[in-house]
Protein backbone atom coordinates (compact mmCIF):
# COMPACT_ATOMS: atom_id res chain seq x y z
CA UNK A 1 0.00 0.00 0.00
CA UNK A 2 1.36 3.39 -0.89
CA UNK A 3 1.89 6.15 1.63
CA UNK A 4 -0.91 8.19 0.03
CA UNK A 5 -3.39 5.30 0.24
CA UNK A 6 -2.48 4.75 3.90
CA UNK A 7 -2.95 8.45 4.69
CA UNK A 8 -6.30 8.40 2.82
CA UNK A 9 -7.57 5.47 4.92
CA UNK A 10 -6.40 7.12 8.14
CA UNK A 11 -8.14 10.38 7.21
CA UNK A 12 -11.50 8.63 6.86
CA UNK A 13 -13.78 8.23 9.84
CA UNK A 14 -14.53 4.74 11.10
CA UNK A 15 -17.80 3.86 12.81
CA UNK A 16 -18.36 0.51 14.50
CA UNK A 17 -21.78 -1.02 15.13
CA UNK A 18 -22.93 -0.80 18.75
CA UNK A 19 -24.40 -4.26 19.49
CA UNK A 20 -26.16 -3.03 22.64
CA UNK A 21 -28.25 -0.61 20.57
CA UNK A 22 -28.61 -2.51 17.30
CA UNK A 23 -30.93 -5.32 16.25
CA UNK A 24 -31.01 -7.50 13.14
CA UNK A 25 -34.61 -8.60 12.58
CA UNK A 26 -36.58 -10.57 10.01
CA UNK A 27 -40.09 -11.81 9.42
CA UNK A 28 -41.45 -14.54 7.17
CA UNK A 29 -45.04 -15.40 6.38
CA UNK A 30 -46.27 -18.59 8.05
CA UNK A 31 -48.99 -20.72 6.46
CA UNK A 32 -50.00 -17.69 4.41
CA UNK A 33 -51.93 -16.17 7.32
CA UNK A 34 -49.46 -14.44 9.67
CA UNK A 35 -45.75 -13.84 10.25
CA UNK A 36 -43.00 -15.44 12.31
CA UNK A 37 -40.52 -12.87 13.62
CA UNK A 38 -36.91 -13.52 14.47
CA UNK A 39 -33.58 -11.88 15.02
CA UNK A 40 -29.88 -12.61 15.06
CA UNK A 41 -28.10 -12.02 18.36
CA UNK A 42 -24.46 -11.85 17.20
CA UNK A 43 -23.17 -9.51 14.50
CA UNK A 44 -20.65 -6.81 13.75
CA UNK A 45 -20.24 -4.15 11.14
CA UNK A 46 -19.03 -0.71 10.34
CA UNK A 47 -18.97 2.38 8.19
CA UNK A 48 -15.81 3.84 6.72
CA UNK A 49 -16.19 7.40 5.52
CA UNK A 50 -17.85 10.67 6.37
CA UNK A 51 -21.47 10.84 7.48
CA UNK A 52 -21.60 14.27 5.83
CA UNK A 53 -20.99 12.59 2.47
CA UNK A 54 -22.61 9.15 2.89
CA UNK A 55 -22.53 8.56 -0.88
CA UNK A 56 -18.75 8.06 -0.59
CA UNK A 57 -18.84 5.82 2.51
CA UNK A 58 -18.38 2.05 2.61
CA UNK A 59 -20.62 -0.17 4.75
CA UNK A 60 -20.01 -3.76 5.81
CA UNK A 61 -21.93 -6.13 8.06
CA UNK A 62 -21.50 -9.72 9.28
CA UNK A 63 -24.11 -11.85 11.01
CA UNK A 64 -23.42 -15.08 12.91
CA UNK A 65 -26.06 -17.48 11.56
CA UNK A 66 -26.04 -19.75 14.64
CA UNK A 67 -27.24 -16.80 16.74
CA UNK A 68 -30.73 -16.97 15.19
CA UNK A 69 -33.54 -16.53 17.71
CA UNK A 70 -37.27 -16.88 16.98
CA UNK A 71 -38.11 -17.60 20.67
CA UNK A 72 -38.80 -21.26 19.82
CA UNK A 73 -35.64 -23.37 20.42
CA UNK A 74 -36.81 -26.32 18.31
CA UNK A 75 -37.53 -24.00 15.34
CA UNK A 76 -34.18 -22.22 15.84
CA UNK A 77 -32.35 -25.57 15.71
CA UNK A 78 -34.18 -26.43 12.47
CA UNK A 79 -33.27 -23.03 10.98
CA UNK A 80 -29.58 -23.69 11.80
CA UNK A 81 -29.75 -27.06 9.99
CA UNK A 82 -28.95 -27.83 6.34
CA UNK A 83 -32.69 -27.43 5.56
CA UNK A 84 -32.28 -23.68 6.01
CA UNK A 85 -29.05 -21.80 6.82
CA UNK A 86 -26.68 -24.77 7.26
CA UNK A 87 -24.83 -22.88 9.97
CA UNK A 88 -22.19 -25.58 10.32
CA UNK A 89 -20.97 -25.08 6.74
CA UNK A 90 -21.97 -21.42 6.31
CA UNK A 91 -21.48 -19.77 9.72
CA UNK A 92 -21.89 -16.15 8.55
CA UNK A 93 -24.04 -13.96 6.35
CA UNK A 94 -22.25 -10.91 5.00
CA UNK A 95 -23.08 -7.62 3.33
CA UNK A 96 -20.66 -5.21 1.72
CA UNK A 97 -21.77 -2.02 0.02
CA UNK A 98 -20.96 -1.25 -3.58
CA UNK A 99 -22.53 2.22 -3.64
CA UNK A 100 -24.80 4.49 -1.65
CA UNK A 101 -27.40 6.59 -3.43
CA UNK A 102 -28.69 9.72 -1.69
CA UNK A 103 -32.46 10.17 -2.05
CA UNK A 104 -32.68 13.19 0.29
CA UNK A 105 -31.03 14.36 3.53
CA UNK A 106 -32.49 11.46 5.53
CA UNK A 107 -33.01 8.69 2.96
CA UNK A 108 -30.55 6.55 1.04
CA UNK A 109 -30.45 3.44 -1.14
CA UNK A 110 -27.69 1.16 0.10
CA UNK A 111 -26.57 -1.14 -2.74
CA UNK A 112 -24.23 -4.04 -2.21
CA UNK A 113 -23.51 -7.75 -2.17
CA UNK A 114 -25.40 -9.97 0.26
CA UNK A 115 -24.01 -13.45 0.88
CA UNK A 116 -26.17 -16.17 2.45
CA UNK A 117 -24.99 -19.78 2.36
CA UNK A 118 -23.05 -20.27 -0.90
CA UNK A 119 -24.81 -17.50 -2.84
CA UNK A 120 -23.81 -13.86 -3.26
CA UNK A 121 -26.34 -11.56 -4.93
CA UNK A 122 -26.98 -7.85 -5.36
CA UNK A 123 -29.21 -6.44 -2.64
CA UNK A 124 -30.57 -2.97 -1.91
CA UNK A 125 -31.63 -1.60 1.45
CA UNK A 126 -33.81 1.46 1.95
CA UNK A 127 -32.05 3.42 4.68
CA UNK A 128 -33.35 6.20 6.88
CA UNK A 129 -30.68 8.26 8.63
CA UNK A 130 -31.86 9.06 12.14
CA UNK A 131 -29.17 11.59 12.93
CA UNK A 132 -26.00 12.04 14.93
CA UNK A 133 -25.58 12.56 18.68
CA UNK A 134 -22.74 12.53 21.17
CA UNK A 135 -22.84 9.35 23.26
CA UNK A 136 -22.19 8.94 26.98
CA UNK A 137 -18.42 8.91 26.46
CA UNK A 138 -18.52 11.82 24.00
CA UNK A 139 -18.17 9.65 20.91
CA UNK A 140 -20.26 10.43 17.86
CA UNK A 141 -23.16 8.00 17.52
CA UNK A 142 -25.17 7.72 14.30
CA UNK A 143 -28.55 5.99 13.96
CA UNK A 144 -30.12 4.30 10.96
CA UNK A 145 -33.03 2.05 10.01
CA UNK A 146 -32.36 -0.23 7.03
CA UNK A 147 -35.07 -2.32 5.33
CA UNK A 148 -35.09 -4.79 2.48
CA UNK A 149 -36.76 -7.98 1.38
CA UNK A 150 -35.28 -11.00 -0.35
CA UNK A 151 -36.53 -14.24 -1.81
CA UNK A 152 -34.96 -16.93 0.39
CA UNK A 153 -34.95 -19.40 -2.53
CA UNK A 154 -32.49 -17.11 -4.36
CA UNK A 155 -30.00 -17.91 -1.57
CA UNK A 156 -30.52 -21.69 -1.51
CA UNK A 157 -32.65 -21.52 1.63
CA UNK A 158 -34.99 -23.90 -0.15
CA UNK A 159 -36.91 -25.86 2.49
CA UNK A 160 -40.63 -25.78 1.51
CA UNK A 161 -39.81 -24.47 -2.00
CA UNK A 162 -43.49 -23.92 -2.86
CA UNK A 163 -43.81 -21.50 0.07
CA UNK A 164 -47.03 -23.13 1.30
CA UNK A 165 -45.95 -23.24 4.96
CA UNK A 166 -43.01 -20.86 4.97
CA UNK A 167 -43.17 -17.81 2.75
CA UNK A 168 -40.53 -17.20 0.12
CA UNK A 169 -40.17 -13.49 0.91
CA UNK A 170 -38.08 -12.56 3.93
CA UNK A 171 -38.51 -9.01 5.21
CA UNK A 172 -35.35 -7.67 6.84
CA UNK A 173 -35.28 -4.70 9.23
CA UNK A 174 -32.15 -3.47 10.99
CA UNK A 175 -32.19 -0.84 13.72
CA UNK A 176 -28.61 0.40 13.81
CA UNK A 177 -26.37 2.56 15.94
CA UNK A 178 -22.76 3.13 14.94
CA UNK A 179 -20.18 4.74 17.24
CA UNK A 180 -17.20 6.61 15.91
CA UNK A 181 -14.09 4.58 16.58
CA UNK A 182 -10.89 6.08 17.85
CA UNK A 183 -7.88 4.89 15.88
Amino acid sequence: MTLFATIGLMAQSHYKVDPAHTSVNFKVKHSGITFVNGRFEKFDGGIIGSLDKMEDARVFFNVEVASINTSVPMRDDHLRSADFFDAENYPAMTFESSRIEKVDDQHYKLHGKLQIRDVTKDATFDVKYGGLVRGENGAETAGFIAKSSINRLDYNVAYDPDGAGIGKEVIITLYLEFKKATL
